[in-house]
């Protein structure tokens, strides 16, 4: 009788403890309201209450928040290039629109060495930190660059603050280089300048004074619709603008082109830009197919030498 009781109380007993691990356990394991809340693994092998990841943390499917091992796809290699391209382009534009012709060289040289360098030195700043490899979130969604929109109210009563960089570190990465970039101007431009250029370049420094900042605000607000959209907008910026700077020096021949170097130069460059912007597009994920989509680059600029000579407004006045 004795040993039956005991047996008893001992499986009684046993069940308690197994019912309090498995609470435990389903407490642990509970999912966080949101997209992007995670759950941090403390010092004492507990979890967190629900919250934001850490920088350079996801939150899984499990709502705990796992390190960003991951390697930058070759997409978000072409959008971080696309990132340096742009205020390379800006920076010669405004050095041809207000520099001396003499010394024009000197200051696309350097604008080049400037924007290049400050790309490598981001790359060696981000984790880990020393190499030119980056370790990253994978980008899965929109929303991802976005996660300040998608708090989730718990209850419709309170707002659980899960603001996060799920984009790691895409996001960052840029402010990071901007910020460098201007560095490395304000620190070796002006010397150019003044001592090899007689000062003929301040005015394309002070643009960059300006514009940097303009880039800067445009990531902040449009990061994540530049991520999915800037292939169609590279592809559209080099038609036009290769439109208009053929209507801007009348070219409307071949020989008109080669004649001139800044002509060839111009041309080579949004060609680059173009090519630049089909790769971006396709991917090259199947190169037998995409490979010869690459000989579409002068398509644009043979294309309008083509038509140029119907569009000319003479022919359409007074009724002729």
């Amino acid at each position: 009788m004795n040993s039956r009781y005991s047996l008893s109380l001992l499986c009684a007993l046993a069940t308690v403890f197994l019912s309090a691990d498995f609470g435990v356990a389903q407490g642990d394991s509970k999912v966080c309201p949101g997209l992007y809340c995670g759950k941090t693994l403390l010092e004492n092998n507990t979890y967190s209450p629900c919250g934001a990841c850490p920088r350079g943390y996801i939150s899984d499917e499990s709502s705990i928040c796992r390190p960003c091992d991951d390697v930058p796809s070759f997409y978000d290699w072409l959008y971080l290039s696309f990132m340096v391209l742009t205020s390379i382009i800006l920076h010669w534009f405004f050095i041809d629109w207000f520099s001396n012709r003499q010394n024009i060289i000197l200051f696309y040289i350097s604008a080049l060495i400037e924007c290049v360098g400050a790309a490598v030195l981001t790359l060696v700043m981000v984790e880990p930190v020393g190499t030119l490899g980056v370790k990253s979130c994978r980008t899965q969604r929109l929303s991802d660059w976005y996660t300040m929109l998608y708090n989730p109210h718990p209850g419709y009563t309170s707002t659980l603050h899960c603001t996060q960089e799920a984009v790691y570190p895409l996001y960052t990465m840029v402010f990071m280089y901007y910020a460098v970039s201007l560095c490395l101007m304000l620190l070796f431009r002006p010397l150019l300048s003044n001592r090899l250029c007689k000062n003929k370049g301040a005015a394309s420094i002070y643009a960059a004074l300006y514009f940097i900042p303009i880039l800067v605000v445009v990531h902040a607000v449009g990061a994540g619709l530049i991520y999915y959209a800037f292939p169609y907008i590279v592809i559209v910026a080099s038609v036009l603008t290769n439109a208009v700077y053929f209507a801007q020096r009348d070219i409307q021949n071949v020989r008109q082109i080669v004649s001139s170097k800044r002509n060839i130069l111009i041309l080579c460059g949004h060609w680059i830009i173009h090519a630049f912007g089909i790769i971006a597009i396709t991917g090259l994920k199947e190169p037998l197919v995409h490979g010869p989509l690459l000989s579409l680059t002068p398509a644009p600029a043979i294309f309008y030498l083509l038509t140029v000579k119907f569009t000319e407004p003479s022919k359409f006045q007074g009724g002729h």
